[in-house]
This record gives C-alpha cells, structure tokens and sequence, in this order.
C-alpha cells in the first residue's frame, strides 16, 4: 500500500516454458525491476507480485533454471506439468494459479518486453477493457514465410469465421484476473485460448509493442505442429464456417428449381433443349442443394456440441467492476490525490 492509502495493482506474469534454458535469467532480471510498485506512463501504480513459471516438459534443461530461479526470487513460482501439453493448456495451467487482480501471459523466449506492461495497464485503465492484446508496430522475428502464412491464417479467422476484424490475437496479453482464471476453470480439451477469452470477455483493446529478437535458440514449432495449431483456431470458432455451407446448400437449391423453371419453359416453347437435359440438370442441382444444406443443418448440430464440449459457458457472473480493478482508474500516482 502506497503512501495515499491505495493499493496498487497486483500483477501475476504467466509465462509457459518449453525451451527456456537460455533465455530465462535475463528475462526474469527485467521483470524483477518490477516486482516493486511501479508507476505507468499515466501514473497508474502496479506490481508484478508473482511469476508463474509453467514447465512444459521441453528439450532442455528449462527445469534445472526454473528452480535455481525460484530460489533466487521470492516472486517466481514454479508450475508443473507431468508432460508436454502445449502453449495453451500450459497458459491455462498458469493462469489457474494465478492470484493478481491482472494475468498477463508472454513468451519465454524475449520476444516480448516486460516494460510494456505499464502500457497494457493503461490502455485497460482507460478503455475499461478486461482483455488487451500486443499490437506489434514491427514484424514479428520469424522468416517470411511463417509470417505471411500467420497473416493469411488471423485474416481467412476474422473474415470468414468470426466476422470480426478488430481483435488481433498475440500471446502477448493481458487479461483481467478474474476472467483469466474463469476461463481456465472451464476451458475444455482443445479449445484455442484467445477464442475461449472473448466467450466472456468483453471489448478487447490493443496496446502498441515492438518485438524483439528471439533468444539463442530454435523455435519449438514445426510446420505440422503450427498446422494443429490453427485448426484449433477453426474448430473453435463457432458455428460461422457451417452455416456458410447451409447457405450455399439453399443457394444450390433455389438456383437449380429456379433453373428447373427455366429448362421447362425452354422445353415447353422451343426444342433447343435435348432429351432428358432438362430432368438430368434439375435432380442434379436440386438434390447437390439439398445435400449440402442438410450437410449444414447436421453440422449446426455437431457445432453445438463441440462448444459444450469445449466448455463454452452459457453466462459468467463476476463482482461488481466498480469495486475491481477496473474501478480503480482514477487511483494514480504514488502519493497523489
């Protein structure tokens, strides 16, 4: 608690850990510079209380350093996991430990600077905003190839499956505590994070970042893994996708009993039409439109129980936001009224 009375707002950093032997130590020497109250750039005071180090299980000897690291700092608290689950199990994992009236999750490798938190928090501050993802002003540090095909990827998302072209998902986020730890109580098997979040969460906002290099090692994603990793994306999108193919399915069927009407008339009034034409072209398109919409309807249901199963609630109750964080806004400055 500060000098005025306020407490300032308690951070929990999530990072899950899969190749993290060299990268680590310097990482975790920059967030220590914020495990004291810290002010933002428009005078918000918060702390990063606690570190949640979730071992995934990698290739290296990421182990040995999370426990001479825990040993080091008070802040850091080790997660883990019995064997690899992935990036998002392992956030998830993370955030469920958590205890910060803020979760904010990042990558091990660097790539992502500590010091810009304080630009999260104001940007949740002042749009009111429980969920704020990195927007990076710089191309992230991969090959061309991976970050077009990235691109195409949160492009072909946005367009076609969810219709929404604001959000831009990074793992680079933060998120308020209480949704964050809601969604990892719920969150089933195979549902993608950032999908998950924006079931509860509200608006979300983005806060301007700059990438940095990655660390001395190889990324841990194949192309067959990144491949899975967007195909969770789509089937945890909805129901968008499937009524597409219903819709196509009623377009078929109308075009072909209105091209049925057509052929019917040609054959009526001329014999520009040759035998058995006109039936062969109406079954086919009637019965493809007809096939394709029930393809739909069956889909719809199929959709349905996906999200149960991924554990899509039907609502969340949470506290009263003026008493939260969020509540919270006008409390600036150490000292300050």
């Amino acid at each position: 608690m500060n000098s005025a009375g306020r407490t300032p707002h308690r951070v929990s950093i999530v990072i899950p850990v899969y190749q993290g032997e060299h990268t680590l130590g310097p990482l975790m020497e920059e967030i220590a510079l914020l495990a004291v109250p810290t002010l933002t750039k428009d005078s918000h005071e918060f702390q990063v209380t606690e570190v949640l180090l979730v071992h995934d299980k990698g290739p290296d000897r990421s182990d040995v350093v999370i426990r001479q690291l825990a040993a080091a700092h008070d802040f850091i608290r080790p997660v883990w996991l019995s064997r690899n689950f992935g990036q998002h199990p392992a956030t998830l994992a993370g955030m469920a430990s958590s205890s910060g009236d803020w979760i904010v999750t990042m990558d091990e490798d660097g790539q992502h600077d500590p010091s810009d938190i304080g630009g999260f928090l104001d940007v949740a501050l002042s749009q009111g905003s429980q969920l704020v993802y990195a927007d990076p002003v710089n191309s992230p540090p991969h090959n061309m190839l991976r970050n077009g095909t990235s691109r195409l990827a949160k492009w072909v998302f946005s367009t076609f499956l969810t219709g929404n072209s604001d959000g831009v998902f990074q793992s680079y986020r933060l998120v308020l505590g209480e949704i964050g730890r809601s969604v990892a109580a719920y969150a089933g098997s195979g549902v993608y994070l950032d999908v998950a979040m924006g079931w509860v969460a509200g608006p979300t906002a983005s806060c301007p970042v700059r990438l940095r290099d990655e660390g001395a090692r190889r990324s841990g994603y194949s192309t067959r893994a990144l491949l899975s990793h967007f195909w969770h994306l789509v089937l945890s999108s909805g129901t968008r996708a499937l009524r597409m193919v219903s819709a196509l399915g009623a377009l078929f069927a109308l075009g072909g009993i209105s091209y049925a009407i057509y052929l019917l008339v040609v054959r009526v009034t001329t014999d520009a039409v040759p035998q058995g034409w006109t039936s062969t072209m109406v079954v086919v398109l009637v019965s493809t439109g007809a096939i394709l919409f029930s393809l739909g309807v069956i889909a719809e249901y199929v959709g349905v129980a996906v999200s149960m199963a991924m554990g899509k609630p039907l609502y969340l109750i949470v506290g009263d936001p003026k008493d939260g964080p969020l509540g919270r806004r006008g409390h600036k400055g150490l000292g300050t009224s």
